[in-house]
């Protein structure tokens, strides 16, 4: 099983929720994602999932899916900055 530290705008429980109802289950993850534990306070989504069935940007594409963005560095900007830049 692998770790990954995601930033997500979390804004409140509701924000959390959805991410729980939604991430475990997409289809594209095949299961894969284990675990979800939120900090509210450091913006960040910790995500255990098993490297076997999915990756750190599939899982990325599931936030994004459901309009939570996930990015695996601390975003110099909140709120404004929500865009990826695709490398």
């Amino acid at each position: 099983k692998q770790k990954v530290v995601l930033y997500v705008h979390l804004h409140c429980e509701d924000c959390c929720n959805k991410i729980l109802k939604n991430i475990p289950f997409d289809k594209e993850l095949k299961n894969g994602v284990k675990d979800l534990v939120f900090d509210l306070e450091a913006q960040t989504v910790t995500v255990t999932y098993d490297a076997n069935k999915t990756d750190v940007p599939a899982i990325q594409k599931a936030f994004a899916k459901i309009g939570k963005p996930a990015t695996t560095q601390k975003p110099e900007h909140t709120h404004h900055e929500i865009h990826q830049h695709q490398h």
